[in-house]
């Protein structure tokens, strides 16, 4: 991992410290799918209207504080203001608002969601035979919505080979409707399919990258709490967690010492 992607982590820790908000585990699990995706794809953090830019969709809108830090660092704004995350008329909600926060494409929260709206974006950019691209970040858990896997039949069908979909394998579905095999199911519904290390920031970068013949997934391979082994071990525990002072510290070091 990068240096960026452990001061990222970090930057979560303490805003959700001082918040008393945030979903800490599944933020660590994406945060290097949000940098290797703001690596890649085109945008322009001065001007997040460009209308050349690519449309990036948190389909797992509970992991907005990850987002807001990610954007942060490729200097959409300062990262000041997100330490006011979650409070009384804060622009950094508890879940993304596209009307607030420059960069945020949709607001998002409701799972499953996000992928229906990305699948849309990228009809319309077919149609009007427009070279830009859609991606969408969405959970395993939020996998358990019906709602997924029609807009997925809907964009095979469209042959809609500007959209890209991150699945972010991080078993949070062990408690739900089990999903063992993504990569297979991904493939079974007519979907150009890769499985990564989710935590790789080149192996990622590199499948972002590469052109597409069909509605394109890449199923990362994650942990919930990556970079802490408290978290890891204790992910249900933290879930919507936020820590005392003296976790914090314990969080800190671990994440200062974790060879990542």
């Amino acid at each position: 991992m990068i240096p960026d992607c452990k001061n990222i982590r970090k930057s979560i820790l303490a805003i959700s410290r001082e918040s008393g908000h945030g979903h800490i585990p599944t933020c660590f699990s994406v945060v290097d799918i949000l940098y290797a995706l703001y690596s890649t794809i085109r945008h322009n953090p001065k001007n997040p209207s460009w209308n050349q830019r690519d449309i990036f969709i948190l389909s797992k809108g509970h992991a907005a504080l990850a987002h807001y830090v990610v954007l942060a660092q490729f200097g959409y704004f300062d990262i000041g203001p997100v330490h006011s995350f979650g409070s009384f008329m804060s622009d950094f909600g508890c879940h993304a608002d596209r009307l607030k926060v420059p960069g945020i494409e949709a607001s998002t929260g409701s799972l499953g969601h996000g992928i229906g709206l990305a699948v849309g974006i990228a009809l319309a950019f077919k149609i009007k035979k427009n070279s830009r691209k859609v991606y969408a970040l969405i959970g395993d858990g939020e996998s358990n919505e019906g709602s997924v896997w029609e807009a997925i039949m809907v964009a095979t069908n469209l042959k809609l080979n500007d959209l890209t979909v991150i699945y972010d394998n991080n078993m949070s579905h062990s408690r739900g409707l089990q999903i063992h095999n993504p990569t297979e199911r991904f493939k079974a519904f007519g979907c150009e399919v890769s499985q990564v290390n989710g935590h790789n920031i080149e192996t990622l970068k590199t499948e972002i990258a590469k052109q597409q013949d069909k509605v394109k997934v890449i199923v990362a391979d994650t942990k919930k709490g990556y970079g802490c082994q408290t978290l890891v071990d204790n992910q249900y525990q933290w879930h919507r967690k936020s820590p005392t002072d003296s976790e914090f510290d314990v969080l800190i070091k671990e994440l200062n010492e974790a060879s990542i």
